[in-house]
Parts: C-alpha cells; sequence; structure tokens
C-alpha cells in the first residue's frame, strides 16, 4: 500500500486571512477557497498544499505540530514575515538558539531556522 503527504489541515478563526498570510509567507496562491476552507498551494497541482479550515473557537495551547521554514537568509525572512503579521513568541526556547520561533496572526507557532547548506545540516 503506497501512501503520501497530500496537505496539512490548520483550524482557523478567518480562514481566509490565515491563508492569505501563509500563501505570501511561502509565495504561494490560493487554489480553492468556499465559505468552510480555503486551499493554498505552489500550483493547483503542486502537493502537499495546506487547508485552511473555519472553526468556531480560537487557538488554545502551543502547537503539536509546526511548520519549520529554512530561508537563504534568516534575519531577513524574519523581518519579512512580522511585516506581513507574524510576531516573535517564546515558547521556551531560550536565548542561545539558533532559530527564531514566530506566531502567524492566529498564534500558531511556527521556526524560521537558520539557512541550511544541505537537507541533513
Amino acid at each position: 500500500m503506497a501512501v503520501s503527504l497530500y496537505q496539512l489541515a490548520v483550524d482557523a478563526h478567518d480562514a481566509k486571512g490565515l491563508a492569505t498570510f501563509w500563501a505570501r509567507v511561502l509565495d504561494w496562491r490560493l487554489v480553492y477557497e468556499d465559505p468552510e476552507e480555503v486551499i493554498i498551494g505552489a500550483d493547483e497541482n503542486a502537493l502537499p498544499g495546506i487547508v485552511f479550515l473555519t472553526v468556531p473557537e480560537a487557538k488554545a495551547g502551543k502547537n503539536r505540530l509546526h511548520i519549520d521554514l529554512a530561508p537563504d537568509d534568516q534575519a531577513a525572512e524574519v523581518e519579512r514575515i512580522i511585516g506581513l503579521g507574524a510576531r516573535r513568541v517564546d515558547v521556551g526556547q531560550g536565548d542561545d538558539v539558533s532559530w527564531a520561533v514566530l506566531a502567524d496572526p492566529e498564534g500558531n507557532e511556527f521556526c524560521v531556522l537558520r539557512p541550511k547548506k544541505s537537507l541533513l545540516d
């Protein structure tokens, strides 16, 4: 039996707003939208995508699953993403880590890593 990753699902109070934020962060586009869900992807045929699902409740607690971003220039990307609506957050990571922890406009934590030389760094 074969399986592949199709998409990540993210609960959101404002699905379109959060999808738009993440599309800007990743330089992706909205590929599907209805009142209950908005899907973003590199294009209509690229996998995986991210689907933002409308839910009535706000986020509660620290995420158990989060996105890690690998930029060419960490400092520049952190500032660009903050300019899009993210904010720095402290999840107990300490001051001596090589990554920056941010939260999207609905409070979902994610990390911007230091630049990678290869996928195994």
